[in-house]
């Protein structure tokens, strides 16, 4: 099958470069992901909203309609989930990474429209997880069906996720810095300004389309004061950030024990373990709601997304028990939603239960000061609301670990700088600690726990670091070899006709390795009627080997600096002890397939 551009005409195709067409492709991923990006925040905001307002029209009922609706939301994308879209379960911020990684950036574009599908459904009828994870699997699925309709060389194909990636990002937080830093954060692992020109005009093209369509404001409109100035009352960023790097490993770990409990038990069908989990949240998210009410502050922050709570936490008007009843429900909901199979991320989420848990702190600070006298200049109210936003900050450092996204996502959604010293403090305390207690990055547990190990993909490594790799990676692990104590009249009979080599590991009846012999040398020992063994006739030879930790680069050397076309592959401890063979045929094929991801 044609791609799209070879059924150009040959003029229009030949106008314009690879790296030409790689950039226009660029400015479209930017347009299209800006404007998925946009369409899947408004349909679940007004999804919601259209279950919320129906069921509170229902007068007494609406303590029965509330929890179920997440039930029949998590329902409807079991059933899909099991039976046409596997890959649209969970975030998709792994699920993006592993197709970068394992399958050169190619994703299905049917999978960015489940995404959109599922993630309405499952968020906009009250279920506790964000809509960031799925844009970013959704655009990524965009940009790479965009690579391979122009016909792009699988290296630019890879190159499109990115930009997709980044591009849902900018679009969803219209927060277009942050989308490039979690770009190289998350996923490409270091910074690379090859990566960065396509990069940054997608994101600005997302972000623009953003802003012309939802207004110029940031996702969350936050406004904490302009005269708000450096105090002794931001040291509260130092325990916060402890706090929060304790609090985001307990909750990484229970996510992570949660999520793999639910995926062995087999006591509920794998579609209908959503709709069980959506029923819990759905109860949760009630209970929440009845206790705000009793307080006299009631907040449906614990449904959905619950931006909406998150700004009333922000002007201060929350007291403690609220701010303690929607941390610890959205807690638990959070974890319910994600380990149950449900489709959405853990952003929104990781932002709500920081500015909570900077809410509480905020308020005992509050409190402390009225009641025992203090240090706090500022208003009572933009002290909150600055620890509002210095939890956000540290809890999305300790959980997402992408450090400096954490700082630039607080920025471009406050669009004020006052915070940036004690935000700074607090979100490398976290980051630091939850790094020490949890080695593994949650996004890569998550995959390792779904048996995929991006680092040991070759993808991973880097193209130009192939030869890099060990001979363990490109080695022939089934290896016919051929007894050494028979002659070589006697070898040439047993070799099974088609498994004839150019070249035979001898080894004793134990299996030890004497050397090699090619078939060539066989016949000639045969034809001249030599009748020792090959163990006798090989008892000069230098035998000469390798290891599986050997570099490609190493090895290849070897094989030139000694004139040989293959070499056994033995143990580091014991040169005797047989592992494989590799070949120069090994080491031209992993070229060939470096070349082809290139499009070379």
């Amino acid at each position: 099958m044609k791609n799209f551009v070879d059924r150009f005409p040959d003029w229009l195709r030949k106008r314009f470069t690879d790296g030409q067409r790689f950039l226009i492709l660029c400015i479209a991923a930017g347009v299209l992901c800006g404007l998925a990006a946009v369409a899947f925040h408004l349909s679940i905001h007004y999804t919601f909203d259209m279950v919320w307002e129906w069921a509170r029209h229902q007068g007494k009922w609406f303590w029965f309609v509330m929890p179920l609706a997440p039930a029949v939301g998590g329902l409807i994308v079991g059933i899909i989930l099991a039976k046409l879209a596997p890959n649209a379960a969970g975030s998709g911020i792994p699920q993006t990474k592993a197709a970068f990684y394992n399958d050169f950036g190619v994703i299905k574009f049917r999978e960015g429209v489940y995404r959109f599908v599922l993630g309405t459904i499952f968020i906009g009828f009250g279920n506790c997880l964000g809509r960031e994870g799925p844009t970013v699997h959704m655009c990524a699925a965009i940009a790479s069906k965009l690579g391979q309709l122009f016909g792009l060389a699988k290296a630019r194909i890879q190159a499109m996720v990115p930009i997709g990636m980044g591009a849902g990002i900018a679009a969803a937080f219209n927060a277009p810095l942050s989308a490039i830093t979690f770009v190289f954060e998350e996923l490409l692992d270091d910074f690379s300004t090859k990566a960065l020109g396509g990069l940054v005009v997608a994101v600005v093209i997302a972000a623009a389309i953003s802003r012309i369509i939802l207004g110029e404001d940031p996702v969350l409109t936050i406004h904490i004061g302009d005269d708000i100035t450096t105090a002794p009352w931001m040291l509260v960023s130092i325990p916060l950030g402890l706090a929060s790097a304790f609090i985001g490993h307990v909750f990484v770990v229970i996510l992570l024990r949660a999520r793999a409990k639910s995926k062995a038990f087999k006591g509920v069908p794998v579609w209908l373990k959503p709709a069980a989990g959506g029923l819990a949240v759905g109860v949760i998210a009630t209970i929440a709601f009845a206790l705000t009410s009793l307080l006299g502050e009631a907040q449906n922050g614990v449904f959905s997304i619950g931006y909406n709570s998150l700004l009333v936490a922000f002007e201060g008007q929350l007291v403690l028990g609220v701010l303690l009843i929607l941390f610890v429900f959205k807690f638990a909901a959070t974890l319910i939603s994600y380990s149950t199979g449900g489709s959405g991320g853990l952003f929104s989420p990781t932002l709500f239960l920081g500015g909570m848990l900077g809410g509480i702190f905020g308020v005992a600070m509050v409190w402390t000061h009225e009641n025992f006298g203090g240090f706090i200049l500022e208003e009572p109210n933009q002290v909150v609301g600055g620890c509002v936003l210095l939890g956000m900050g540290a809890l999305f450092a300790s959980i997402v670990r992408c450090p400096f996204t954490s700082l630039l996502i607080i920025f471009e959604m406050t669009r004020n700088y006052s915070l940036i010293l004690p935000l700074m403090a607090g979100n490398m305390i976290s980051y630091f600690v939850s790094a020490q207690l949890l080695k593994v990055p949650l996004y890569n547990s998550l995959l390792l726990q779904d048996g995929i190990n991006l680092r040991k993909l070759p993808a991973y490594q880097g193209l130009q670091d192939y030869r890099n790799l060990p001979v363990s990676t490109i080695m022939t692990y089934d290896v016919i070899t051929v007894d050494g104590t028979l002659s070589s009249a006697a070898v040439l009979e047993r070799i099974i006709d088609g498994k004839q080599h150019h070249g035979y590991p001898v080894t004793d009846a134990e299996g030890a390795l004497y050397g090699m012999v090619m078939h060539h040398e066989l016949e000639e020992f045969r034809e001249a009627g030599n009748e020792d063994s090959l163990i006798t006739i090989l008892a000069h030879q230098k035998v000469i080997s390798t290891n599986p930790d050997m570099s490609i680069r190493a090895a290849a050397n070897l094989l030139i600096r000694e004139d040989v076309l293959q070499i056994p592959v033995v143990s580091p401890k014991d040169e005797k002890k047989l592992l494989g063979i590799l070949t120069l045929h090994d080491i031209a094929r992993q070229q060939n397939a470096a070349n082809e991801q290139m499009g070379r």
